[in-house]
């Protein structure tokens, strides 16, 4: 399990991308202690590889979202 700060250092995202993405549903929360959230590493690597070549072909978050969650 990775935290946001892992996340934000090995992807080179911020944190309110981090925020971001959790808020929307595409990265889901596997464990919150207290104010930390720990997420599952190959999920997160995973899901932010796809995300990023679907923006990039402009594809909109919304539609991402459900491309991937099915939300």
């Amino acid at each position: 399990m990775i935290s946001a700060k892992d996340i934000m250092n090995r992807h080179n995202i911020s944190y309110q991308t981090v925020n971001h993405y959790t808020d929307i549903g595409l990265l889901p929360v596997v464990v919150k202690q207290g104010n930390e959230r720990f997420y599952a590493g190959a999920l997160v690597d995973k899901r932010l590889k796809k995300i990023r070549a679907l923006t990039k072909e402009g594809y909109s978050l919304r539609l991402v979202r459900k491309l991937l969650v099915g939300i």
